[in-house]
């Protein structure tokens, strides 16, 4: 196919085909479908090739966008991949889950639809795995340098993945029993099906990197790390959920959001029949208005729940009129916005719960709500109770879905002699991801706080760099980001 230069003036832009609502809710197969190529290589070539291509710094990654954009247009696959490679470990990962910032960056957006990013990112990969071009890179040369990689979320398996690639010996240590953090147990198989993971820790295993499953790693083991290790990277995530003081937290059925969801994907492992934690035939509430909360109300729903109430105590946004983008090229708020609403919700906007109300077997039976409007006090928000707005809610399972509040492994951060950001949980790192403790870096996540899977592979390529120049004086890899202003 030509590359034609004026393509966005010609092509409408194609999203990628999702299943019918009423189909994927009654099973767990992945909610989008393929696209044909020649779909694909039409949205590249809506890409304008921006002078100042403004997707790049919408991407943390740096993603080179116009440039695999064109290679697609033309029907050269095999370079875009290269491209599109150069810059993200795991495009598929991003392709799957991330919400896209830069397509908000896109100059398009500034008066009609961006080009779909996403859809040409997952179509080059797969397209990839199937021509057989991702096959293992591994080193010509190895330093000696030995590396501990604490995690095997996104971030974790970047950085290993980088500092194998450069020569080190790199060991991936999991707590669970299978490679992937939050990507394999937390994100629900229909949003993120789990063989893109294993194909990735298959080519790097090729490749020389070594997992270690059911291994917690804590204060006990600190000093054999130590002893074993030349450098230890900290990728263990932000897994402390926000906590709810309302009366009642503690009744039977009040769950947090990550000791429901991983239920979800072990059943589709194979590894349990039943969910331990089931919503099938329940009234169940969320409480939180973000992408945990459209997860737990995805699964909630194939699991056969009667209904599923979303909490959320902001004001419903403002619908937006097609993609353009009013606050370009920074990403607009997108709270609500999920395929898994149009399965089936009764969302509750600017509300806040006052109370789980229980029966007298000790379990839920009820959430009590009232309205809250947002007022600014010395340029705070603040939720103001709405006088005579309490209503209850029918309750048979509460999920609180209020976000997380830093890592959960205090105890091995001591132990490591590593420093915490005060008030955020998170691990505290200088500009060139070292922590407190000599030889310690974090990145992801345990140093930025909860965020986006690109940005998680973003800072785990810059943190394998950090690390590679520090064992060898001089690194050649690259560093798509420095440190967040508020991780430091």
């Amino acid at each position: 196919m030509a590359y034609d230069p004026q393509g966005f003036l010609k092509h409408p832009r194609v999203d990628l085909p999702k299943r019918p609502a009423n189909e994927r809710v009654r099973d767990w197969q992945p909610i989008y479908l393929r696209p044909r190529a020649e779909v694909v290589s039409e949205q590249a070539a809506r890409c304008m090739d921006c002078g100042v291509a403004f997707c790049h710094s919408g991407c943390p990654l740096g993603n080179l966008i116009p440039e695999w954009n064109e290679f697609v247009a033309r029907d050269d696959w095999a370079t875009a991949s290269e491209r599109l490679h150069a810059t993200n470990n795991f495009p598929e990962f991003t392709g799957w889950v991330c919400p896209a910032p830069c397509e908000a960056a896109c100059v398009l957006a500034l008066n009609t639809d961006p080009v779909t990013i996403k859809q040409v990112e997952i179509s080059i990969v797969e397209r990839a795995f199937d021509d057989g071009l991702l096959a293992p890179q591994p080193p010509d040369e190895h330093t000696g340098s030995r590396v501990a990689v604490v995690g095997s979320g996104p971030a974790g398996l970047a950085a290993a993945q980088q500092l194998t690639r450069a020569g080190h010996a790199v060991t991936v240590f999991e707590r669970d029993d299978r490679i992937g953090g939050l990507l394999r147990y937390g994100i629900p198989d229909f949003k993120m099906p789990k063989d893109v993971i294993d194909r990735r820790v298959a080519q790097m295993a090729a490749e020389g990197t070594t997992f270690r499953v059911n291994t917690d790693i804590g204060p006990e083991d600190v000093a054999n790390l130590r002893a074993e290790f030349d450098a230890v990277v900290l990728a263990v995530g932000a897994l402390a959920p926000r906590e709810l003081d309302t009366p009642g937290r503690r009744l039977r059925g009040v769950h947090q959001a990550m000791e429901y969801l991983p239920f979800g994907n072990r059943v589709q492992a194979g590894d349990i029949e039943v969910p331990d934690i089931d919503a099938r035939g329940r009234h169940v509430v969320v409480v939180g208005g973000g992408d945990t909360a459209a997860d737990c109300l995805g699964t909630a729903n194939r699991q056969g729940a009667a209904s599923v109430t979303v909490l959320d105590h902001n004001p419903r946004p403002a619908p937006r009129n097609g993609l353009v983008n009013p606050v370009w090229p920074s990403a607009p708020s997108t709270r609500g916005v999920s395929p898994a609403h149009d399965e089936g919700v009764h969302e509750a906007w600017a509300r806040e719960v006052v109370e789980f109300v229980g029966n007298d077997e000790g379990a839920v039976r009820a959430v009590v709500v009232e309205e809250v409007e947002i007022l600014r006090i010395d340029g705070r928000r603040e939720f103001r109770p709405v006088p005579e707005s309490r209503t209850e809610l029918p309750a048979d399972l509460v999920l609180l879905a209020a976000g997380f509040v830093g890592t959960d492994v205090p105890d091995l951060l001591t132990a490591l002699g590593v420093e915490q950001t005060p008030g955020r949980g998170t691990v505290h790192i200088d500009d060139r991801w070292s922590t407190s403790a000599d030889g310690v870096y974090a990145c992801g996540d345990a140093a930025r706080g909860a965020s986006l899977v690109v940005w998680a592979i973003a800072e785990g390529r810059a943190c394998a760099a950090a690390v590679d120049d520090a064992l060898t004086g001089l690194s050649e890899l690259p560093e798509p980001v420095r440190p967040h202003a508020s991780a430091l």
